[in-house]
């Protein structure tokens, strides 16, 4: 295996302090960083780069992504057919709420929210919507509901512009605290930890079972007869960020999307001090041997997905950004869709959902699943 950029640089420093000792210099080299005396010793993939025809690099994501389907263990196959029990149907004025859950074939009931536009007799554009972490185990899809990260409640913004919107509980979160394998007695974290540890026992990531509940209630939102399959998006900040670039990577029904906060190199993170930012269920093992973040976020090409973080975002350095940004943007070029991945860095901005931010996200929408109305 080709040698990782930190263990090549510190190669590089030794042979320096080499050939300065052998020629009677003085040497001092700078002293190692902790993350880089841990990234040194490990054996990690090379930074991913763009094939130079399309052709080879649709034979490479098929690589890809088939790894990234082996990396997240051995998921069990998602229930078809699907049954989904809506539990009460609401109108609340410019769209239908209808509350529902279905069975995950995993030991888990999930809920979630549908909102329907009213007043539009054709198909809909459609929103996965996938709520944040921040340890508001409480919250989940209720998210939806709140302008509390948002500058207004994402779910009714969108209904209101004429989306079909879904969101469910996270494992751990809202309706499914207190829902893991050790069943109420443990919440909030503790919850998490052990579904995290149940799922390493049985061969499969909590990561990947995550996104396996997403892409079920995917499959629930495709479904619908009031949602267009060919105008699906999913969007999300901070953990929510991370599953929409991950499920835009794995599932070609989703044709566009936008992530806030959260693009996140992971090399780049350890050596900028912060793997502690993010918790113990984003962690895949023993992906950096195969590749990091930008070979999964190239799979989205040729579709069109926004990111949009701050440049003091702890957990997305902005190093690892450009350097994702780097290594994407060719893999566009190849398709002659440059103009489909932006990334937008907002100076002073930490991990924040700022009002350009959702303005952009709004228009990126519209723009991309051509959204049939926008309020008056």
């Amino acid at each position: 295996m080709i040698p990782s950029p930190s263990l090549i640089r510190f190669r590089a420093f030794s042979l320096a302090g080499i050939l300065c000792t052998s020629l009677g210099m003085s040497s001092v080299q700078p002293a190692q960083t902790p993350a880089e005396r841990w990234l040194a010793a490990a054996d990690i993939a090379p930074q991913f780069s763009a094939p130079a025809t399309q052709e080879a690099w649709e034979v490479k994501r098929r690589e890809i992504r088939a790894e990234l389907w082996k990396l997240l263990g051995q998921l069990p196959p998602r229930p078809m057919p699907l049954k989904v029990e809506t539990l009460n149907r609401e109108d609340r004025g410019d769209y239908i709420l209808e509350k529902f859950q279905f069975d995950n074939a995993a030991g888990s009931e999930v809920r979630g929210y549908l909102l329907l536009p009213k007043g539009l007799p054709r198909k809909h554009p459609a929103i996965l919507y996938c709520h944040w972490h921040a340890g508001e185990y409480d919250l989940g899809k209720e998210e939806l509901f709140e302008a509390k990260h948002t500058p207004e409640a994402p779910g009714p913004a969108f209904a209101k512009r004429g989306y079909v919107v879904i969101a469910i509980d996270a494992s751990g979160f809202g309706e499914r605290n207190g829902g893991g394998p050790d069943g109420t007695a443990e919440k909030d974290y503790k919850a998490e930890e052990t579904a995290s540890k149940f799922n390493l026992w049985v061969g499969r990531t909590f990561w990947g079972m995550l996104l396996r509940d997403d892409l079920i209630a995917l499959d629930y939102l495709a479904a619908r007869p009031e949602v267009d399959v060919d105008r699906i998006g999913v969007t999300g900040m901070s953990m929510g960020a991370t599953r929409t670039w991950w499920l835009m990577a794995l599932d070609e029904r989703l044709r566009t999307g936008v992530a806030i906060a959260c693009m996140t190199r992971y090399e780049n993170m350890i050596l900028n001090g912060g793997i502690h930012e993010h918790d113990i269920g984003y962690f895949v093992p023993g992906m950096l041997k195969h590749f990091d973040t930008e070979a999964v976020i190239a799979l989205i090409a040729p579709r069109p997905v926004l990111f949009q973080t701050g440049d003091r975002d702890g957990g997305s350095p902005v190093d690892g950004i450009r350097a994702i940004e780097s290594a994407v943007r060719p893999v566009y070029r190849l398709y002659g869709r440059d103009g489909a991945f932006e990334n937008l860095i907002y100076p002073g901005q930490a991990h924040v959902y700022t009002p350009a931010m959702w303005a952009k996200t709004l228009a990126w929408m519209d723009q991309f699943l051509g959204a049939p109305t926008a309020p008056h």
